[in-house]
């Protein structure tokens, strides 16, 4: 009876190794310029070695279960905002954005009422991000 509780415990113990997800899963971070918040999403202006590229992540991607992208308020501090997209297995996962709490700061911009931003956000769940 020793033997079998034993055994038992000792799978128990090595089990969750065999249960690991190991999809390949890396991530790219960018800073950011300048953030913009609009009733379709945000629009971010992040740093390339070509340049400023500007995207638009879709305010639908916070609301959702999958939850593709996330929000992140820095603590106070001299932390520069910065924009992290995540991969699995090659395809987009999901965006994380770290930015300041206060929208005061110099990172954070207005759009002008009435202005059409619409050509900033994707119709599907990619994101193509320029490097």
């Amino acid at each position: 009876m020793k033997k079998i509780i034993i055994a038992v415990v000792f799978l128990m113990l090595i089990s969750p190794v065999f249960a690991q997800d190991t999809t390949p899963f890396y991530y790219v971070n960018v800073s950011i310029e300048k953030i913009y918040s609009t009733s379709q999403g945000f629009i971010v202006m992040y740093r390339t070695q070509k340049g400023v590229e500007t995207i638009g992540v879709p305010n639908r991607w916070f609301n959702e279960s999958a939850g593709r992208a996330d929000i992140v308020n820095l603590p106070s501090g001299f932390n520069w905002p910065t924009m992290s997209i995540f991969y699995r297995e090659g395809e987009f996962s999901n965006v994380r954005l770290y930015v300041h709490r206060s929208k005061g700061h110099i990172t954070w911009g207005n759009v002008p009422q009435g202005t059409d931003v619409s050509s900033y956000f994707p119709d599907g769940d990619t994101f193509d991000l320029k490097f």
